[in-house]
């Protein structure tokens, strides 16, 4: 899988820009604030339909214009395929193969991107959201299923919440439509955490491996879920639902208590174990960074291996954040395989064949030219 060609409108600092990418790898080069990580931004949101830098789309709409427009023809499978995505003040709207879809749910998935940007480096040291968002990102586009349950989860949870906080006040005292609210979070909260954890046994196979040969084979990875729920990965549905149950009974009053609720995918996370200490709490920032790179490197190959393809990779200035060994074993994981995008300000001092035949695209105040290749 790889992007041909990428046409922005009004979108970010670019008026209007067509161009062409190489299918192999593409350095775009520019100093701060020039659009270069509104490039990266630009690919991600044609992707996921949503920004990875910020909540407010409004943002990626040029200032005085009604709309932003991203449009890609990426290849798959020996066939080229059309996508097109409008940000405007109505909302979004998607279309692939020139058709609009009902659903956003619909149109994630034609594209599979992984992205690796410094942040992504604080995945193991930072808060539960960044890992629940990780599993969420990288599992909705390849189950489009899992986006919808998620999203149903997300607008009941909310609906909860807001009833709790009514009981929490004493406007309301009648429970019983606490109770079917939480029969509907839990219908949609078990088929979530099922998912999540088949995605944790794919991640398993690959990051342990991946994480080995990285620490020069003295590391073994561990990866466990952490749920707010006293269950296992091996559980039933049935179990996994009588848990969910047994559990939202026991704490109903303290969560009208605190006006908020208080277990659920929502509230689960992920713990990384290097040789079977605590790498969030315990280890050295070089393992940190280690488990970080390895699981993005097991992202690369788990969407291979379910959707028969390489997803594209974008390298958002990351690069200069890695010390030599990991951003060579990086570079070398995906030499020829996996289409790549790479954003600094500088290739000087990284020295990599991969980087020697790249193409080369300088940006400059929303300008884009393309220059020879490195090693030209």
């Amino acid at each position: 899988m790889h992007i041909e060609q990428l046409i922005l409108t009004n979108f970010r600092n670019y008026d209007e820009l067509n161009i062409t990418f190489d299918d192999k790898v593409n350095v775009i080069i520019g100093e701060n604030a020039q659009g270069k990580t509104n490039l990266m931004e630009a690919i991600y949101c044609l992707a996921f339909t949503k920004s990875h830098r910020t909540p407010k789309e409004k943002e990626l709409i040029q200032w005085d214009r009604e709309y932003a427009k991203i449009e890609g023809r990426v290849k798959k499978r020996n066939q080229t395929v059309p996508l097109e995505m409008t940000i405007s003040s109505k909302g979004k709207k998607a279309k692939l193969n020139h058709l609009e879809q009902r659903r956003l749910s619909d149109f994630i998935g034609a594209l599979n991107v992984v992205m690796f940007a410094p942040e992504d480096l604080t995945l193991v040291k930072g808060p539960p959201q960044t890992r629940r968002r990780f599993i969420d990102m990288e599992l909705g586009q390849i189950q489009a299923t899992y986006i919808y349950h998620l999203a149903q989860y997300q607008k009941i949870l909310k609906q909860r919440n807001s009833l709790l906080k009514q009981l929490q006040r004493r406007e309301i005292t009648d429970v019983t439509m606490l109770e079917i609210l939480t029969e509907q979070l839990i219908q949609h909260a078990v088929i979530i955490l099922h998912k999540r954890f088949h995605f944790l046994k794919l991640l398993r196979k690959w990051a342990a491996p991946i994480h080995h040969q990285i620490s020069q084979e003295l590391e073994e990875l561990e990866i466990k879920y952490d749920a707010s729920i006293d269950v296992d990965e091996q559980d039933t549905t049935e179990q996994i639902m009588l848990r969910f149950q047994e559990k939202f009974a026991s704490i109903q009053d303290k969560e009208i208590d605190r006006g908020t609720s208080l277990a659920g995918p929502h509230r689960d996370d992920l713990i990384f174990y290097v040789n079977g200490i605590n790498v969030q709490t315990y280890g050295s920032q070089g393992q940190q960074r280690t488990t970080a790179l390895s699981l993005k490197l097991a992202e690369i190959e788990l969407i291979q291996s379910e959707i028969g393809e390489y997803p594209i990779l974008l390298l958002d200035d990351v690069l200069s954040e890695l010390d030599d060994f990991r951003q060579s074993h990086l570079l070398n994981t995906i030499q020829g395989k996996v289409q790549t995008f790479v954003s600094t300000t500088s290739v000087d001092g990284i020295h990599h064949e991969t980087l020697n035949k790249a193409e080369i695209f300088r940006v400059t105040k929303g300008t884009v030219t393309t220059e020879k290749t490195k090693g030209g």
